[in-house]
């Protein structure tokens, strides 16, 4: 693993805890560095991001995403519950349940339609936030998106039985209590996570510690069962191709080309499309299931242009109305 010099945490901007339902939660918020309008008007012209992560990851992970995007917009990002340094608690996770708390999040702290930006998991959750509560989002950029629907039906009905075997060996609570404690070591999470990258030399002490810090917690292993049991599978949350043609809201999604966890096979780019014509499709070379943190110049610029598009595209038609 390469060395970094810099300090993670002081690249994430203001970090803040937050009470919701009685648990505690970690988010993070920078406000749009342009100082030639007042911080309202920044609200309006230029919508919030608000920043989901993916599965074992936590508000660290937009660290070379969240100064850059604030050149033009408040930046908001929060540490889903279960996850990064919010709490590690007893709960009936799902993405209905992480959507409930980005809402209540948003209905606390922003209160105007945001640019809901995700990553894996963070994207689906993102997604149905979307069609959930249309009222909080004004456009959707999702990057590597699962869908716990397709995972199922890319299983033959008579592999089923073995699977279904299988997953409820793994997800036994003495199994999976004993590998939380082997996987959670910082040369394990190393090894393992250069399956979510391209570039192997971008798997730094920097990106470990931000990865090995939050399974160290009060509770993580407890948190880690639950979760577990429900990732990969329609447990999860519903299907994509059910939500994609709800959605009026502006989507990009971005995939990375090397990703080996959601291979572009199974992406389908042109069923995306057909199911959602608002709905535009970039693929990226040279990055794997993280590529905001791969190859963050292309990523924080696809988005800056995008909003910065889809904002022109808005005013346009409401003139020619």
């Amino acid at each position: 693993m390469t060395q970094t010099n810099s300090y993670w945490e002081d690249k994430i901007g203001n970090q803040r805890d937050w009470v919701w339902r009685g648990w505690q939660t970690r988010y993070t918020y920078s406000r749009c560095q342009n100082n030639h309008e007042t911080f309202a008007d920044h609200q309006s012209a230029n919508p919030p991001l608000l920043l989901l992560h993916g599965f074992g990851a936590s508000i660290g992970h937009w660290r070379h995403n969240i100064n850059v995007l604030t050149q033009k917009h408040t930046v908001y990002a929060l540490d889903l519950l279960g996850f990064g340094a919010s709490e590690k608690a007893i709960a009936n996770y799902d993405s209905s349940f992480w959507v409930e708390q980005v809402y209540e999040f948003w209905q606390t702290f922003i209160q105007v339609p945001v640019i809901l930006v995700g990553n894996s998991t963070g994207s689906l959750i993102s997604l149905v936030a979307s069609a959930t509560y249309p009222d909080m989002v004004a456009g959707l950029i999702m990057i590597n998106l699962p869908d716990p629907a397709a995972q199922a039906e890319a299983i033959p009905p008579k592999f089923l039985p073995t699977v279904e075997l299988i997953q409820n060996i793994v997800a036994s609570p003495l199994l999976l209590r004993a590998l939380f404690f082997i996987i959670r070591r910082p040369a394990i999470i190393g090894r393992w996570v250069k399956l979510a990258y391209s570039n192997p030399n971008l798997i730094t002490e920097e990106l470990v510690d931000i990865l090995a810090r939050p399974p160290r917690d009060r509770g993580a292993a407890r948190a880690f069962c639950i979760i577990f049991k429900i990732m990969g599978s329609t447990k999860l949350g519903p299907s994509v191709k059910a939500v994609l043609p709800t959605l009026k809201v502006p989507i990009l999604l971005i995939w990375g080309k090397q990703d080996l966890l959601i291979p572009l096979k199974f992406a389908n780019p042109s069923q995306f499309t057909q199911l959602n014509p608002g709905l535009e499709f970039i693929e990226l070379d040279n990055a794997g299931h993280c590529a905001h943190d791969e190859c963050p110049e292309i990523v924080n610029r696809l988005i800056l242009d995008w909003v910065g598009n889809m904002k022109s595209e808005v005013r346009s038609q409401k003139f020619e109305v």
